[in-house]
């Protein structure tokens, strides 16, 4: 297991007053690990990616509404903006570990293939958060100052539009000015994320990348959507058109779809369910009580400890189902 930071943290969020969590920052501070860059030479070609994660500050009837009496849940909304706080933090970690693993691999790849007639080209990674608008930029530039110093430099911008589909190509082309080769996105409410998948995310896009018109990579979620989505800078394609769909297709389909209409070829990531309803939340909570044990056996696993002690606080924790009595007849089998 490494030891980089303290998987077993005691300073975890007590939900007996929700909405002091948020206000004070209890146990959701940054964790407390270093990690040392990797320097590049700026004479090297060098081939830039961004990890673009997509949220809204927890604010207490603004975020994971359908947990709480707003929608169709039962959670207090500060408890369910609390919960999703830790999820968020819970993800930037993973995030952070994944390009750590990232750029380790790349400097080993670099130092194998480097002779003095050939330099391989170099991968850099940055880690974006995009909010919608201006202010939700600010409260999150705030939200995560106040936590401390995170491992690696995190950039924050705001998308804008009418719509989802228009935030999301918001975000996407402020990315593609600054120069960036390939996009992985996805949303923070994701606490089974594996930073495996963020790893092989990177590794198909770059696959694309060798392909003339590139392609998209996408990982579905528990509902017909999808949970991670990215392609490269010579991809023709955008995201108008998926989310909200008049016509009634989820985002998959969507997707799938519209890459067939334009010749893209299309990867495949492993599913990565998130958490909008309390069916998904129940789901999640399985996920998390596992990822937590895992993680004492796995090196590459990062447990979303926040959200596993948040659960605990909230004291749900015991998932259970009636017994399934439509499984087929077994009289002939069971004797």
């Amino acid at each position: 297991m490494s030891a980089l930071y303290d998987r077993e943290r005691k300073d975890t969020p007590s939900f007996s007053s929700p909405s002091l969590l948020v206000a004070k920052g209890r146990s959701l501070e940054a964790p407390a690990f270093c990690i040392s860059m990797v320097s590049y030479n700026r004479g090297m070609d060098t081939r830039k990616n961004a990890l673009l994660l997509f949220s809204k500050a927890p604010e207490a009837g603004k975020v994971k509404t359908r947990l709480t009496p707003i929608k169709d849940g039962f959670f207090d909304p500060e408890v369910a903006s609390a919960l999703y706080h830790c999820m968020l933090f819970d993800v930037t970690e993973c995030c952070c570990d994944a390009l750590r693993d990232l750029e380790c691999a790349d400097a080993e790849r670099h130092a194998l293939e480097s002779t003095c007639e050939y330099q391989p080209l170099r991968d850099t990674y940055t880690l974006f958060i995009s909010s919608p608008g201006i202010e939700q930029e600010e409260k999150m530039r705030a939200l995560f100052a106040e936590s401390g110093t995170w491992p690696r430099n995190i950039v924050f911008i705001h998308d804008d539009g009418e719509s989802f589909d228009a935030h999301y190509n918001s975000a996407f082309n402020q990315v593609w000015d600054l120069g960036y080769e390939t996009i992985l996105s996805m949303g923070c409410d994701m606490p089974g994320l594996r930073r495996s998948i963020i790893v092989e995310g990177f590794e198909r896009l770059h696959e694309l990348c060798e392909r003339p018109g590139g392609g998209i990579v996408l990982a579905p979620d528990q509902e017909m959507g999808v949970s991670v989505v990215g392609w490269t800078r010579e991809t023709n394609f955008d995201h108008t058109g998926v989310f909200y769909n008049a016509d009634g297709l989820t985002v998959l389909p969507a997707y799938i779809q519209k890459a067939d209409r334009l010749g893209l070829p299309a990867l495949y990531l492993p599913d990565v369910p998130d958490v909008d309803t309390i069916a998904d939340l129940n789901h999640n909570v399985t996920l998390v009580q596992a990822l937590e044990y895992c993680a004492r056996f796995q090196d590459d696993i990062t447990p979303p400890y926040r959200t596993a002690a948040a659960l605990r606080d909230m004291g749900y924790t015991d998932i259970r189902i009636m017994p399934n009595e439509l499984r087929d007849d077994r009289s002939e089998i069971d004797r």
